[in-house]
């Protein structure tokens, strides 16, 4: 086949030496992402996907139709502060979410934050949110254009007007109030260098103390640790305004130590939990007793008591013992634990007493998942409330918001979206399949009713497969428009995640890497062998460190793919650690410091293992010019080395200006973005004629 014409990327003589492998590197030079020879390659790369996109006649057809399935008005779950309700809602189409806040659960909320009135395009994103005791104060952080950077700012409740409050270089953190509202602790990097603040290595992280009204100059430096650069800092206070607990972490370990501070007595952070052993969440607290999630000696969870005045191993008790399912996280919800298991990646709720006797189960409509994403969006209450809030949904059903009233024991609906979409026309089914060493992974399925296996079904296989992440049953708007198209979605549970624990979480890490693009493999060739697809119906899907899992398999098995979707994708093995907050991402990966451990990553770097004239699937590769998580050069480097070895379908990349890693997005964008993966997939997957069903619901939208 004639090979394709592509913009020239020049190939220069950059060669490192690992541990006497010598490694060429020649399009080091787009890792610049400003300097004026990759803007102009950012430009030619995107004229040619655009140009091929617009050819595709049903492109614009896919992005109406797409438009209105996003156009319905959403709600997440309430949360309660000070006696008053805040709430983010979006009518359809709105860039940004918006904060409501009412003082009563059944009338109509007042705008608190608007955030798409703070940039004319919607590129800035209210990111994280915290309310004082009182629910007099807001502290808000905000993003521009996709950055992890965040900026805090100070809102009065009652007048929705900003204090002259400024807090920068705040990344990763939250907001904890103390309970008379006169500040916040938080943390934050120092300032980078100039040129820097996309690139450059975060390190030294510092916690801090914000008094409300005071310029940042006068913040307090409440702790850090200069001798441990890797330390980050997570702070909470306490519901009784006793303690100030630190979850200190590192990396993406899921393991982390546990400090304190007597708020009340004053003095120095307490190491409670000073090595890093095993996962610790502070719950609550009776006096000097703190109640913690940890998974020390339970892989899957379990719930302890240690008091702090005697804090010795032997001291410490067992309340809700490890089970067969993995615990996720809990509560104190009405004096009592709420917890969040999930079994078989779907979630279950649980309640148990204080001395952890199992009260029963709070019910959930069906195999689908609280929506954890978004800060106080998903699993709302606290210790002296009656009520707690729940935003559920599945694939093929919306966030849909729940009031549980522990009095009365009884679940009720508060809010269902009208959606144009009927989900009763599509099923969700989990299969097992096993993997190269026998091990059982799960799989979802998603397909419309009555589908016959004959393997012409187009389907799209997602995965992750890392940093102890699970992929539960969850609602995308964009996934209803390849259902329509008669699209079969599945999505892997691979190993890596954290579906059945930690165990399972490194059963996919450092040298286990590797079993997950086997696991990811084995779901693709069990679609093939039960005839829902075949290879030349099959496309993979993954973002971040699922790009890493995609550009992997495809380099490993380019016969079994028809196309592939990496997004933001870690495809450097060998320079990850060397940008931003990469090198907190060691924990799993490993090191090319490591002898051994660069060898593990040189087998699998995406980057590293394209072949020469090798017919590999058609792919379209996604990144922003703004990711400073995973680095646009990633994906850079990967769309050049694999244009310059396709021997085939096309290799595109498209790059998105203004945005970041995907959180906080503006809905304009991702509607962009989503209809033309969708609109590459019919080209290249051969859909002909490909009609929009439109299956329209019948739900109505009930209100509370």
């Amino acid at each position: 086949m004639r090979k394709r014409k592509y913009p020239p990327t020049p190939a220069k003589s950059q060669v490192d030496v690992y541990h006497g492998t010598v490694v060429p590197d020649p399009y080091r030079w787009l890792e610049d992402v400003d300097s004026p020879e990759t803007r102009a390659w950012i430009e030619s790369q995107n004229r040619l996907t655009f140009s091929f996109l617009k050819g595709i006649p049903a492109r614009q057809k896919i992005r109406r139709r797409l438009t209105e399935l996003w156009d319905f008005p959403r709600r997440w779950a309430p949360y309660k502060r000070g006696g008053r309700y805040f709430q983010l809602r979006n009518t359809g189409l709105q860039n940004q979410d918006v904060l409501f806040v009412t003082e009563d659960i059944d009338a109509s909320p007042r705008v608190l934050l608007d955030p798409n009135a703070l940039s004319p395009d919607g590129t800035v994103a209210l990111v994280r949110w915290s309310v004082s005791k009182d629910g007099r104060w807001l502290a808000y952080a905000t993003s521009s254009a996709g950055s992890d950077w965040t900026m805090w700012r100070v809102r009065d409740v009652d007048s929705a007007k900003d204090l002259p409050d400024v807090v920068e270089w705040s990344k990763f953190s939250g907001a904890a109030w103390l309970p008379d509202g006169t500040g916040f602790y938080y943390a934050r990097y120092d300032a980078p260098e100039p040129g820097q603040a996309l690139a450059g290595v975060n390190v030294f992280q510092k916690l801090f103390f914000h008094r409300r009204g005071e310029p940042q100059t006068r913040d307090t430096l409440v702790y850090h640790r200069p001798d441990q650069k890797e330390w980050g800092f997570d702070a909470e206070v306490s519901t009784d305004g006793r303690f100030l607990v630190i979850h200190v972490w590192q990396g993406t370990e899921t393991r982390n130590r546990l400090f304190y501070r007597d708020l009340e007595s004053g003095g120095e952070v307490v190491e409670l939990i000073r090595d890093l052993e095993a996962a610790y969440q502070f719950i609550g607290n009776d006096g000097t007793v703190f109640y913690l999630r940890t998974d020390l000696d339970a892989p899957r969870g379990r719930i302890i008591a240690v008091d702090t005045a005697k804090p010795v191993r032997e001291n410490w008790r067992t309340l809700v013992p490890e089970g067969p399912d993995v615990l996720e996280l809990a509560k104190i919800v009405h004096d009592e634990f709420v917890a969040l298991y999930l079994h078989d990646a779907h979630h279950e709720l649980r309640r148990f007493d204080r001395e952890g006797t199992f009260i029963g189960d709070i019910r959930l409509p069906t195999m689908g998942s609280l929506n954890l994403v978004v800060e106080h969006g998903g699993l709302n209450g606290s210790r002296g409330d009656n009520e707690l809030f729940l935003a559920f949904h599945s694939f093929a059903t919306p966030l849909t918001v729940y009031r549980y009233d522990f009095r009365a024991g009884a679940t009720t609906l508060l809010y269902e979206p009208p959606i144009p979409f009927d989900s009763q026309h599509y099923v969700t089914r989990q299969v097992f399949v096993r993997s190269e060493d026998g091990t059982r992974v799960p799989m979802f399925l998603v397909h419309r009713r009555g589908l016959v296996r004959d393997g012409r079904n187009p389907t799209v296989l997602y995965g992750y497969g890392g940093f102890n992440i699970s992929l539960t049953p969850s609602f995308q708007a964009s996934r209803l428009l390849w259902l329509e198209l008669g699209g079969l979605l599945a999505v892997a549970n691979l190993r890596g995640g954290g579906e059945y624990g930690e165990a399972w979480h490194k059963a996919g890490m450092l040298d286990n890497k590797p079993n997950v693009f086997d696991d990811f493999i084995a779901c693709a060739e069990y679609l093939v062998t039960k005839r829902y697809t075949s290879s030349k119906r099959l496309a993979i899907q993954g973002g971040s460190n699922g790009g890493l899992l995609v550009g992997a398999c495809m380099n490993r098995r380019p016969d079994l793919f028809a196309a592939a979707l990496p997004a933001n994708g870690v495809m450097d093995m060998l320079r990850f650690h060397k940008f931003t907050i990469g090198w907190a991402w060691v924990s799993d990966y490993g090191s090319p410091e490591d002898p051994k451990q660069f060898r593990t990553l040189y087998t699998y770097s995406p980057l590293h293992n394209v072949r020469s004239a090798t017919r590999y699937p058609a792919t379209l590769i996604t990144t922003a010019d703004h990711d400073d998580r995973v680095v646009p050069g990633h994906s850079f480097k990967f769309a050049a080395t694999l244009q310059a070895a396709q021997a085939g379908a096309p290799v595109l990349i498209r790059i998105q200006t203004k945005a970041g890693h995907g959180f906080g997005k503006p809905t304009s964008i991702l509607i962009e973005e989503q209809a033309d993966v969708w609109a590459f997939l019919v080209k290249v997957l051969g859909l002909r004629r490909p009609a929009v069903r439109r299956t329209a619901s019948r739900r109505r939208p009930r209100n509370g």
